[in-house]
């Protein structure tokens, strides 16, 4: 009897404790993130530093529009907004970028550099919740981000630059339960959308041996197509062009970042945008910060929480086959969560793994934005599982830096020794519905009062220019943010999608046939999405 009564007691403390974890993350998630903090940690991608990373454009006194954030989004949004403003005859636009730290050092410049569309895992949740046409609306809106991605990389000439290139994915498995749930979740998916899914392939355990030269206890893989990409590369190779194309209407200002926003009045439609360098006037903010968007919105708090993701850049093994190149994984584990990996293609051929949020134990990584430091114990997993996943045999020896190590990312750093070369953390922007926001935020989102629409233009003194006109939407604060760590295949269309809606041009761009509704803001959506939802979707998984 007594050691019943101990054993409810500590059932009981363990519930406590729970609850009490539960709580001290929900007061967390209240709070502002802030704005991202200096001596953030090194990430590999962005060495060496692009030649616009400290960049910093004279403020102007007004702008068109304000883009707050230089990473995937913000990038996609002003290249589209340039584009449409130069395409309309309105050739005196002006836009500006503002960004806290160097260029692209958000998460664009500290992600995985995975372009791998979520697929057969998705459909069935999505068709459940949003119904055929719009999950498949979906899918393809994934997808579409392969080609897209290639697409502007080549406009831009930076497809070699940017190390875009096609592999296959490979989803790995070695627990038999899990395979067999996620063969049941492909078979659906092929049922249903028999076209998406016509390059997924299933690999038994001896087929996935012999293919990719995996540790022996796998289960099974299964195969379809992907994409990799130096995620820094590409976004400060298009912010370069853009400088260069358009030197009197884009002004990039680095570590500049927004302490405020503030109005409109009754009686104008224009914003203050105050930085440490100064203010500026605008009738359209655009946010582009993912997880930290909710420091100027306070009403998106707990609507897109933020999570601290932790990263690693790894020497191969010198048995490890050349043919490891030529592929992405995301290795998963009967405990739950997984971890991702993709090597380059060059240089050292480095292994860029990182690891997915449900490995890490307790509360210790969500709503915490300190990138200057990362998970130790998350790290120190990264850091010995690679044998494990390939097999000791298939990984072989070690490999030790030699003067090979100073390649192209490499030049005037010192990295580590051993295999992990470099870690680092970085910053997610989760949605606790887990879809992206995109769109014009209403009043209940942003905080702040709407514009008046206006009979007629307005300028202010500052903008009397002959050539001044304003057309499309009406002016507002606008969003694209909470990709929940898919943004390689959600930003770069949510981005040029957003950037029609506040032009005006959704007909023109097609918007109806390829950007899924399920994404707009709403307030209905707003008042909908709550933290619990999360928890219990999460819990579900």
């Amino acid at each position: 009897m007594g050691n019943t009564i101990s054993l409810f007691r500590l059932a009981i403390a363990d519930f406590i404790e729970t609850l009490r974890g539960y709580q001290v993350l929900k007061d967390r998630l209240q709070r502002s993130p802030g704005l991202p903090v200096d001596g953030p940690t090194r990430s590999f991608w962005m060495y060496p530093p692009s030649p616009i990373a400290k960049h910093r454009s004279e403020i102007p006194d007004y702008a068109d529009f304000v883009v707050i954030g230089s990473g995937i989004t913000g990038t996609s949004v002003a290249r589209r907004l340039l584009e449409g403003c130069r395409a309309a005859g309105w050739n005196g636009a002006r836009i500006l970028m503002l960004e806290a730290r160097d260029a692209c050092s958000g998460a664009t410049g500290r992600n995985g550099g995975h372009i791998s569309p979520p697929l057969y895992h998705d459909w069935a949740t999505l068709q459940k919740r949003y119904g055929d046409v719009v999950a498949r609306k979906v899918i393809n809106f994934r997808l579409a981000h392969l080609q897209e991605l290639r697409r502007v990389a080549e406009e831009e000439g930076i497809l070699d630059k940017s190390q875009w290139r096609s592999v296959d994915l490979v989803d790995v498995y070695y627990d038999r339960r899990s395979f067999d749930k996620a063969k049941v979740k492909l078979s659906k998916y092929q049922q249903d959308l028999p076209s998406e899914a016509s390059h997924h392939r299933v690999y038994e355990a001896a087929e996935a041996l012999e293919a990719f030269h995996l540790a022996d206890d796998v289960a099974g893989c299964i195969v379809s197509n992907a994409g990799a990409i130096h995620p820094y590369r590409f976004v400060t190779g298009i912010l370069s062009n853009l400088l260069a194309r358009h030197p009197d209407n884009f002004f990039l200002c680095t570590n500049t970042p927004c302490v405020s926003i503030s109005g409109p009045s009754s009686s104008t439609r224009y914003y203050t945008v105050t930085t440490p360098q100064g203010k500026m006037h605008t009738p359209h903010v655009i946010h582009a910060t993912n997880g930290w968007c909710a420091h100027l919105l306070e009403s998106m708090r707990a609507k897109i929480v933020p999570i601290r993701g932790n990263m690693s850049a790894q020497r191969p093994g010198r048995s490890l086959p050349p043919t490891t190149i030529s592929h992405s994984y995301v290795f998963y584990l009967p405990s739950g969560g997984f971890d991702y990996l993709t090597q380059l293609p060059n240089g050292g051929r480095e292994l860029m793994l990182g690891t997915a949020f449900m490995q890490s134990a307790g509360y210790d990584e969500v709503g915490n934005t300190d990138d200057r430091t990362y998970n130790k114990s998350i790290v120190a997993g990264l850091g010995g599982v690679l044998p494990r996943y390939f097999g000791e045999k298939n990984w072989g020896a070690e490999a030790q830096p030699t003067d090979d190590d100073d390649d192209e990312n490499s030049r005037g750093t010192e990295w580590n020794q051993g295999r992990t070369k470099a870690i680092w953390s970085g910053i997610l922007g989760v949605s606790v519905d887990l879809m992206p926001w995109v769109g014009r935020l209403p009043k209940s989102a942003s905080g702040r009062p709407e514009p008046p629409v206006l009979s007629s233009p307005r300028t202010t003194a500052a903008r009397a220019r002959e050539n001044e006109m304003f057309f499309g939407a009406a002016p507002g604060e606008w969003i694209a943010a909470g990709y929940t760590g898919e943004g390689m295949v959600h930003a770069w269309l949510s981005g040029k999608a957003l950037a029609g809606m506040i032009l005006g041009t959704e007909k023109e761009d097609g918007l109806l046939e390829w950007f899924p509704d399920a994404l707009r803001v709403t307030r209905a959506r707003w008042r909908r999405a709550k933290l619990e939802a999360l928890a219990a979707h999460v819990s579900a998984e």
